[in-house]
């Protein structure tokens, strides 16, 4: 893995923390929380805006984040409304079926004096498609979006969560984006509502054209991954695990992506480093694993 010293922040997730509650323990979760988290572990100075109640959930939600070394300055916290909690049961393969709490505090993210200086201050900002179900917090990541500077990237993570997403919302998602990263399910999603035709590469190759992206990445669950930009392809087989639950790594993923564009790596060493974190936080239980030892190969 490749790091550096942490200076101002360079990247930024808006959107949901929540509780994953499985039958047996509850972990901390949320695609944007996950993708700051690993973004940090990769070595960059990450920072999640988001929102959690005044309840003992959102209390713990503070200190799981602090614990793992994250800035919670830009967390706020919701007089009214509860901490963020989604039930998750898991399949023999150990992929999570989703039961997502209908309103929660990160439905009503608020702009505040912070945005102006962090959103010209960040080199990449990643938001979702989950956390604008509710209008409150979509117009508040749109500001958001607004603001950054000309040379950041707008990363979306589609993260199509039924029954929370509807075409104006993708719409508006994807014609702000730079990047896009959804997996095999999102992309027949998408064909449909746009009603493109083709195998995968030819899919994604019209989405990017469409919507003038500079990068689409496709996680392919076990069978890797497939990024493509204007002028390069790249794609990895995956690595062959045993997987304990597949929580959380979709946004491992996505974090190894963004870091690597970030620092002007190779395609093919991004991919080979996204599958590999993706795989290895597929071997253990909960979406935030320790990464200290993914030098090792998981293969």
């Amino acid at each position: 893995m490749k790091t550096k010293e942490k200076g101002p922040v360079t990247v930024v997730a808006i959107g949901e923390i929540l509780w994953d509650i499985f039958p047996d323990d509850k972990r901390i979760g949320g695609a944007p929380a996950n993708f700051v988290y690993y973004a940090n572990k990769l070595g960059e100075k990450a920072v999640l805006m988001s929102r959690v109640g005044q309840d003992s959930l959102g209390r713990q939600a503070i200190s799981a984040c602090q614990s793992a070394g994250l800035i919670t300055d830009f967390i706020q916290k919701d007089l009214i409304h509860p901490t963020g909690k989604v039930r998750v049961e898991l399949d023999e393969k150990g992929v999570p079926r989703f039961e997502i709490e209908a309103t929660s505090a990160w439905d009503f993210l608020e702009e505040n004096e912070s945005f102006p200086s962090l959103a010209q201050a960040a080199r990449a900002v990643c938001f979702g498609t989950l956390a604008q179900r509710n209008e409150k917090s979509r117009n508040t990541i749109k500001n958001l979006l607004d603001m950054v500077g000309p040379d950041c990237l707008k990363v979306l993570d589609l993260n199509l969560r039924s029954p929370f997403y509807d075409l104006q919302i993708i719409d508006s998602s994807l014609r702000r984006a730079d990047v896009l990263k959804l997996n095999s399910d999102e992309l027949k999603i998408l064909s449909g509502l746009y009603s493109l035709k083709g195998n995968e590469t030819e899919l994604i190759r019209a989405l990017l054209d469409k919507f003038s992206l500079q990068y689409v990445a496709l996680t392919r669950g076990s069978e890797g991954s497939l990024i493509v930009s204007k002028d390069r392809e790249s794609g990895h087989p995956g690595y062959l695990v045993n997987a304990v639950d597949t929580v959380g790594a979709g946004d491992a993923f996505t974090a190894a992506l963004v870091c690597g564009l970030l620092r002007n790596e190779d395609l093919d060493e991004i991919s080979k480093l996204a599958n590999q974190l993706a795989s290895f936080v597929c071997t253990k239980k909960g979406a935030w694993v320790n990464i200290a030892d993914l030098a090792r190969p998981v293969c």
